[in-house]
């Protein structure tokens, strides 16, 4: 019984937690959370994404890296990210909510779909970060010229071109919903009647 629990434990740790869910992992071009190398302005390229080809069903986050070009003159950014398919400027699919950055940011985002948006497996999609008010803001690119490996399932987009040496630093998937309060109750309860019911 040990082991079981140790188990049951090990794998509720085993993913990041976020509100009444845990992220699910699909895409990525590094999980290296320490990373952020290189970086391209988001408003000098108006257009700045990144191709991706989803193994799930659904997309429900996206995180990237971000940081304040100018910290410290008082203003912080409010940003999205569009799903898109087709291409860069394709037909949006979800939008997520706005984010909003304070002054002198820095660090990876959590952008979320208000709910999860399906996609077909093994097609390529396309995600827009769009800064909608605020600073200048900079965002983490993994490339060739740095000696990093590249993501093979997609390319960086600036403008309505791509990069194939390059990509944004990103992370997609899904959020799993936690079970309710009366389903960890049944299922606990379940559990110990079986327990007790071994010879």
């Amino acid at each position: 019984m040990k082991a079981i629990t140790a188990i049951l434990f090990s794998a509720l740790l085993a993913f990041p937690s976020h509100g009444q869910g845990t992220l699910l992992f699909d895409q990525e071009s590094s999980n290296d959370e320490n990373y952020f190398g290189g970086g391209a302005r988001i408003q000098f390229y108006g257009t700045v994404g990144q191709s991706f080809t989803p193994s799930l069903s659904t997309v429900g986050f996206f995180r990237v890296k971000l940081g304040d070009i100018t910290p410290n003159n008082a203003l912080g950014a409010t940003m999205i990210i569009n799903l898109r398919s087709n291409a860069i400027d394709g037909p949006i699919l979800g939008t997520t909510t706005p984010v909003v950055l304070s002054d002198g940011f820095n660090s990876s985002v959590d952008f979320f779909l208000p709910s999860a948006v399906s996609v077909v497996p093994d097609l390529v999609y396309f995600f827009q970060v769009v800064v909608q008010t605020g600073d200048n803001v900079n965002i983490a690119i993994r490339s060739d010229l740095l000696g990093d490996i590249n993501y093979p399932r997609g390319d960086f987009y600036g403008g309505v071109f791509s990069s194939s040496g390059e990509d944004l630093w990103f992370r997609e998937g899904i959020v799993v919903p936690e079970p309710s309060i009366s389903a960890l109750l049944f299922g606990g309860g379940l559990f110990a009647w079986l327990i007790r019911k071994r010879p």
